[in-house]
């Protein structure tokens, strides 16, 4: 019996999706659910489009967390550091700093699209007084695909005011200095983050929010990292997060 037309194209919409969609093919969770976190987080090693598929926001990574913290009696964080592995290795190589309800909410990898899907989740709804918003290293890097720069100064001026909107004080970090990115050789990265840096520092003096200059402190002349603050020009070690630091202190300070 020959399929009607509405029945044949729905037909065809839905093998088109499968076809275009191989991880919803092979079984994974997909569509509206009770608990997307329930096969947990993508294997390590897996494809981007596995990865991205899964969570593309990685809302998982800290839900554990997120929902320990918001239980009745303890006391909500002074300060959310929403970043990438910059921040995220903030937490790893300088724990002491992260003291006095400072608390870490940084994801290795993340562009600021993938940051500020998950911006409600990992610090709206954490109700700190102020958020330190450090992003665009990945932009740069075009580690979620090609983006404009005012695609990224999008994102971050829609964290930035989110976080206004909900009464939470915003400090906005410049994007840290680097000559290249290792998991991205030959881009020309400093060109970039310039001016970049530019808008998040205008913008911040535009909208009456505190602007923390990693890069001035930290960067030559020629815009790379300083020597031994980084270990692979981009990350910093353990002296360049204690160099960040009193910077950290010194916005939070102005900010409460």
């Amino acid at each position: 019996m020959q399929l009607k037309r509405p029945i044949h194209l729905a037909l065809l919409g839905c093998l088109l999706g499968a076809v275009a969609n191989p991880a919803v093919a092979q079984g994974e969770v997909a569509g509206i659910v009770a608990d997307p976190c329930a096969a947990g987080r993508a294997p390590s090693g897996a494809s981007n489009a596995t990865v991205f598929t899964r969570d593309f926001a990685d809302l998982c990574h800290y839900r554990v967390q997120n929902a320990a913290l918001m239980k009745a009696g303890n006391a909500p964080p002074r300060v959310v550091f929403m970043g990438d592995s910059i921040t995220e290795f903030w937490g790893q190589k300088d724990a002491a700093f992260f003291t006095n309800r400072k608390l870490d909410r940084g994801i290795s990898g993340q562009t600021t699209s993938q940051m500020l899907l998950r911006f409600r989740q990992d610090v709206i709804e954490l109700h700190p007084q102020a958020v330190h918003i450090m992003a665009g290293t990945n932009d740069v890097a075009g580690n979620t695909g090609p983006a404009t720069l005012e695609q990224v100064e999008g994102n971050l001026a829609s964290m930035a005011e989110l976080a206004k909107a909900h009464g939470i004080r915003v400090i906005l970090a410049s994007v840290p200095p680097a000559a290249s990115f290792p998991w991205r050789p030959g881009l020309q990265t400093v060109p970039t983050i310039q001016a970049l840096n530019v808008w998040i520092k205008d913008y911040a003096a535009r909208h009456g929010f505190t602007y923390v200059d990693y890069y001035g402190a930290m960067a030559t002349p020629e815009g790379g990292m300083k020597a031994g603050l980084a270990e692979d020009g981009v990350h910093p070690t353990r002296e360049g997060y204690r160099m960040m630091d009193p910077l950290a202190e010194a916005a939070i300070r102005a900010v409460l």
